[in-house]
């Protein structure tokens, strides 16, 4: 089952990086305040980033990756800078 790592701008700018197997669903739970803790206060706006992986494996391997990063490097990926 494929898997996605995404990155939601929530209303307070900030940069929320998960991932899930059903990008629309999880995207409208951000929004709804019933996706994760951060996103119950900070409701997502726009997803701003997202790739698919084969697996769950893969894409927690890079979803640990990318929230390691800071800011200025998840909006270089967001922006396609290498």
């Amino acid at each position: 089952m494929p898997y996605y790592v995404y990155i939601i701008e929530c209303s307070n700018k900030a940069l929320y990086t998960g991932i899930t197997n059903d990008l629309s669903r999880r995207f409208t739970q951000h929004q709804t305040g019933k996706g994760a803790r951060y996103t119950k206060y900070n409701p997502a706006v726009k997803i701003r980033y997202y790739k698919k992986y084969k697996n769950r494996s893969e894409a927690a391997k890079r979803e640990a990756e990318i929230k390691s990063w800071p800011r200025t490097k998840k909006l270089a990926l967001i922006k396609g800078d290498k």
